[in-house]
């Protein structure tokens, strides 16, 4: 079993601390690894390496023919390409996924831009489009300072449901941490909680 782990947060874990989402995402891996020895696990830590965005130079070396694209544009393509190697690679990933501004992080937002690449990871065809990244089980881990599960705010969910389904992608568990800036005493009840939706999904 492949395995990926795709940390979104603007903070890179230190000794344990930092991003609530990607030391879940973690805990959440490390369980998976337990009941998996042979595992093999790639972590895709967006704020350590940091993925550049969907720019008019990106835009301009996708859209150049292989044999025509000067070598700036064929080093741009191969960053993108290595994410989509990953996550054709991989039969579960884990996404960290931190509420900023209602929304995912941008960090988050150019690797979905760089992962969804017509006819590589979905295609469309005479019956509409269709994901090519099928067969795969999917964790996100969604940590929120306020409460917006189940309300309008709440725009995450919908959001990758839609993105990640149109890949193919539609076995998607979301584990929620909320209420992280409400106070140690809630940040606590969060955490707990979300661990115990880990362990509800792995069980």
């Amino acid at each position: 079993m492949n395995i990926l782990q795709v940390n979104s947060s603007a903070r890179s874990l230190h000794n344990g601390q930092g991003s609530h989402s990607s030391r879940l995402a973690g805990e959440l891996v490390a369980r998976l690894v337990a009941a998996a020895p042979s595992a093999a696990v790639t972590v895709r830590d967006l704020a350590a390496q940091p993925h550049p965005a969907l720019d008019e130079s990106a835009l301009q070396a996708l859209f150049t023919p292989e044999a025509q694209r000067t070598p700036e544009q064929a080093q741009r393509v191969a960053l993108d390409d290595q994410l989509i190697a990953e996550i054709q690679a991989a039969d579960v990933v884990v996404i960290g996924a931190p509420m900023y501004n209602f929304g995912v992080t941008s960090q988050l937002k150019h690797w979905i831009d760089a992962i969804a690449r017509a006819r590589v990871t979905f295609r469309y065809t005479e019956q509409g489009a269709e994901g090519l990244l099928t067969g795969k089980k999917v964790y996100v881990v969604l940590a929120r300072g306020g409460l917006y599960r189940g309300t309008p705010a709440d725009t995450q969910v919908p959001y990758l449901q839609s993105v990640l389904g149109f890949l193919g992608m539609t076995d998607i568990e979301f584990i929620y941490a909320e209420g992280l800036a409400m106070g140690p005493e809630a940040e606590a009840r969060a955490l707990a909680d979300a661990r115990g939706q880990i362990d509800a999904a792995l069980a």
